[in-house]
């Protein structure tokens, strides 16, 4: 059981034994001076001679204004011990409550923290993953670039001897970036929403393609290290729901504009999340890099993504969690103004 349980059970049992205190310090003060002032009416009425014209004769309005000033003054002291009872029931009740809360506060802190340091969260091991996927490809395409078989060494032909006048070639390797068609569209949005599961076979093959284009790889790698920056602030793009803008504003983005007719491509309006991204670019100098270097990744990507694009391309890419991302990022930096 945490602290804070035990603090919230406690003020739960102080609270049933304070209302199960009948007679406290209020009331016995108020019986006391009930019984004074009693005791002080009594020898008023029974030991002071009366009136000798009239002690013999009781008026029905002599005999109100007699109870009246019997019991008026007692009734007034039991309404100011039931209000001092009522004020000391409230103050406990407050005291009670605040300390429910403190509880509460403690409980949720220490399971936040407890979460934190055993479960890895959902879009950061997503993450991971495709880190190590990337890694794993990268190394392939690293292997088959670099290693050659020994019979093909062998079988290669000798280059023709240098001439006086001639320069011996230089054979100079190709990457396979360079041998490697451009990446289409789809695939390249398929690889910026990133894969949604260990078992989505369609977007690792995606993002596997996409990381044979330097362009692309280097966008994918700035939005992979944006993403894992912000799910450490519990910020992520899935349960960001931002404003669909219009491809044709995108296009003017990309063209060049700034100002109220590209405003609306910072459509996130999730409060919380807009509050701590932009905590973190004023404290974190490592945030503000990352994400300028991605906002600058994206922006290249866009202008020749939307020569040729689509509206259906546009709309496609805008859906993606990378373009979240980027809305986010947009919005906080200023970059849409």
């Amino acid at each position: 059981m945490t602290n804070g349980s035990k603090k919230i059970e406690t003020s739960v049992q102080a609270g049933e034994q304070t209302s199960s205190a009948h007679v406290t310090a209020i009331e016995t003060i108020a019986i006391v001076v009930s019984l004074i002032w009693l005791v002080g009416v009594g020898v008023f009425f029974l030991v002071l001679p009366g009136e000798e014209d009239g002690a013999s004769q009781v008026d029905s309005l002599r005999f109100v204004m007699t109870l009246m000033a019997i019991f008026l003054p007692i009734a007034m002291i039991w309404i100011a011990a039931m209000a001092a009872r009522s004020a000391r029931v409230v103050r406990e009740e407050s005291q009670r409550l605040q300390a429910a809360i403190d509880g509460m506060r403690q409980t949720y802190v220490a399971d936040r923290q407890a979460r934190g340091a055993g479960i890895e969260p959902t879009v950061e091991r997503k993450l991971n993953e495709i880190a190590r996927a990337t890694q794993k490809t990268e190394t392939t395409l690293a292997t088959f670039a670099t290693s050659r078989p020994a019979a093909a060494i062998k079988a290669a032909p000798k280059p023709p001897p240098a001439t006086g006048d001639d320069q011996p070639s230089l054979a100079l390797g190709t990457t396979a970036e360079e041998i490697s068609p451009p990446i289409s569209k789809p695939d390249l949005v398929r690889a910026l929403n990133f894969p949604d599961t260990e078992a989505d076979e369609v977007g690792f093959a995606a993002l596997r393609r996409a990381l044979k284009d330097r362009t692309a790889k280097q966008l994918i790698q700035a939005s992979q290290d944006v993403l894992t920056l912000l799910s450490q602030d519990g910020i992520y793009m899935d349960d960001l729901r931002p404003d669909r803008a219009r491809p044709e504003i995108w296009r003017r983005f990309a063209g060049g504009e700034r100002g109220k007719t590209v405003a609306p491509l910072g459509g996130v309006r999730d409060r919380s999340s807009l509050a701590l991204t932009a905590g973190r670019m004023r404290e974190d100098t490592i945030f503000r890099d990352t994400a300028h270097h991605f906002l600058r990744k994206y922006d290249q990507m866009l202008v020749s993504f939307e020569k040729d694009a689509s509206d259906e391309d546009i709309a496609a890419l805008a859906e993606t969690r990378t373009s979240r991302a980027f809305m986010l990022l947009g919005r906080v930096t200023g970059a849409f103004d």
